[in-house]
């Protein structure tokens, strides 16, 4: 049997998506190992539910520093002293510097609420609801220099109801991109998932359509 996928999990709030990698890996349902979880703010709740299921962490805090490139390379720095596979950012709020993206090419994913290519960055859900969406979701992509821009592996598709706000659409998202991250999670620890020559490959093929949760 292969050894578990070692993962690195960033985080910047609650990290929901965070417990709920650590709830499947413990069930035996992700062959992965959670290594560290990492943030940018030493607050987050997400490094506190880390420290409760016994894995490392590291806090760097960001505030007033003013170099951000000196900033991701220290950060990284640390994480990579776990020697982990994947990289993900679950709820990492915090736009990465180019140099420090270039070793980990193919080997780091981020959740975003929003199927993208629609609505990079932030307030998706307010931003679906004001273009009079049918249709929102999120998306697993690989994550590149262009903000919320690198290949997108899968994404999860809701109905936008009658009456949603912004905080209704996101709690009824909520639970759709937990299973969607463990999905993408699981494809790669089981070597599904591959990057070859900048793009996508999925069971050998190259990936012509996001795959859908």
């Amino acid at each position: 049997m292969p050894a578990p996928l070692r993962v690195a999990v960033l985080v910047s709030g609650r990290g929901s998506n965070l417990q709920a990698l650590i709830a499947a890996q413990r069930s035996g349902a992700l062959p992965i190992d959670i290594v560290v979880v990492a943030s940018n703010k030493p607050a987050a709740e997400g490094l506190r539910h880390a420290q409760d299921a016994g894995i490392a962490t590291v806090a760097l805090d960001a505030t007033g520093r003013r170099d951000r490139a000196a900033y991701d390379a220290e950060l990284f720095a640390r994480i990579a002293a776990f020697t982990p596979d994947l990289i993900v950012l679950a709820g990492f709020m915090r736009v990465l510097d180019a140099a420090v993206l270039g070793p980990w090419a193919g080997r780091i994913i981020n959740i975003h609420p929003s199927l993208l290519p629609k609505y990079p960055g932030l307030h998706t859900h307010q931003r679906a609801l004001d273009a009079g969406d049918a249709l929102h979701g999120a998306s697993v992509h690989f994550v590149t220099a262009e903000l919320d821009g690198g290949p997108v592996l899968a994404c999860s598709e809701i109905a936008i109801e009658t009456g949603d706000d912004a905080d209704a659409l996101a709690a009824r998202l909520l639970p759709r991109e937990h299973v969607l991250l463990c999905r993408c999670v699981q494809w790669i620890a089981e070597g599904r998932v591959a990057w070859q020559d900048d793009r996508l490959h999925f069971d050998g093929a190259p990936l012509t359509d996001v795959l859908r949760v």
